[in-house]
């Protein structure tokens, strides 16, 4: 087990150091103007002052020096300040947002996770509970229903949905609103009595005393977390149902039935855990995609997450944070990964093995 850990941990940097190569790859589609926006604010127009600003950062150079510069940076020989360098956490300055990405991804990376965390059991629990289901009543009715279920969330464009239940729960009835909170709890969050010590919304109001916030603030996240789920629903009971009718044709189920083992028994300690291999996969790039920031979802409730970061970026062109935030997603796939591969070793051990 531990060999098996220590593998895969080493795979890591090698792996960041091709998702680092292919996104600065992407940036010498830019010209050296457009490229100066990583380390300055304002580009200059005078040209003399734009070449000075070039050279400064190393910007006409060839491609490895240039990307030594952006991973690691480099001291300024006049003024020692630092230049580039993202392992530091100089992603560059983000023109749509008036501020530097490292900042954005401050400010809005807590807002992704809180959601990530109220999201993922009923995203990742009702799917294989539901698929579960559907195998283990195979061609009844509950099946029948599971299916059409699944169908009617998969055939459902995420905007359609989203839209659909804000018109029903927000614009008819009024009981959740888009947002993250009330304009009253912003206030007093932002308020010199209210501390964050997470700033996750709903962890620090409670730390805080503050029931009413926390109360606000989960009123905000049931229409996300109701979309994400029942969407999310649709591929992992589908996959679920399949894997689990797969693993209870094989003969050491029908073995540990001939023995007078009760069908619990069969189902969650012979059949569930052998058909966990295929859900773990999808189910961890769900989470994948919670913590990136769900850029759809984000967008049509006003959830000012990662993925409304990165879709305000895309509307306004601004390029240089477009890519610093697929850079900063690609260091969360790379890790969620690393997790659902030891998950792989616990759940299945001929894994280990390999």
């Amino acid at each position: 087990m531990t060999n098996y850990i220590i593998r895969r941990v080493l795979l890591i940097p090698v792996l960041l150091m091709g998702v680092t190569l292919l996104i600065f790859a992407m940036l010498q589609f830019l010209g050296p103007v457009q490229r100066a926006s990583l380390y300055i604010r304002d580009i200059p127009k005078n040209e003399r002052v734009l070449e000075r600003v070039i050279r400064k950062y190393g910007l006409d150079e060839d491609f490895l020096t240039q990307y030594w510069t952006w991973l690691v940076g480099k001291r300024d020989a006049t003024t020692g300040e630092r230049i580039g360098g993202i392992l530091f956490g100089n992603f560059g300055y983000s023109r749509s947002a008036s501020e530097p990405v490292v900042d954005i991804i401050k400010r809005r990376f807590p807002a992704s996770l809180e959601l990530a965390l109220w999201a993922v059991v009923p995203v990742i629990l009702g799917g294989v509970v539901l698929g579960v289901l559907a195998a283990v009543k195979h061609n009844t009715w509950i099946d029948q229903a599971t299916r059409v279920f699944s169908i009617l969330g998969w055939s459902f464009p995420t905007f359609v949905f989203g839209l659909l239940v804000l018109m029903i729960f927000y614009a008819r009835l009024g009981w959740f609103p888009p947002g993250r909170v009330s304009d009253w709890a912003n206030q007093v969050i932002r308020s010199p009595e209210f501390v964050s010590y997470t700033h996750l919304v709903t962890v620090d109001a409670l730390l805080n005393g503050r029931f009413d916030i926390f109360v606000d603030a989960l009123k905000h996240l049931i229409l996300p977390i109701v979309t994400l789920s029942y969407l999310s629903w649709a591929l992992l009971l589908r996959v679920t149902r399949s894997s689990m009718l797969e693993v209870l044709r094989q003969d050491y189920i029908v073995t540990a039935r001939a023995k007078g083992l009760s069908e619990r028994t069969v189902i969650f300690r012979h059949a569930l855990p052998n058909a966990l291999m295929p859900v773990v996969t999808i189910g961890g790039m769900m989470v994948v995609g919670l913590l990136n920031g769900v850029v759809i979802t984000e967008t049509v409730f006003n959830y000012p997450g990662i993925g409304k970061a990165a879709a305000d970026a895309a509307l306004y062109l601004d390029v240089v944070t477009v890519l610093a935030l697929t850079l900063f997603n690609g260091f969360i796939l790379i890790a969620a990964n690393l997790v659902v591969d030891i998950l792989y070793a616990f759940i299945d051990p001929r894994v280990r093995l390999e």
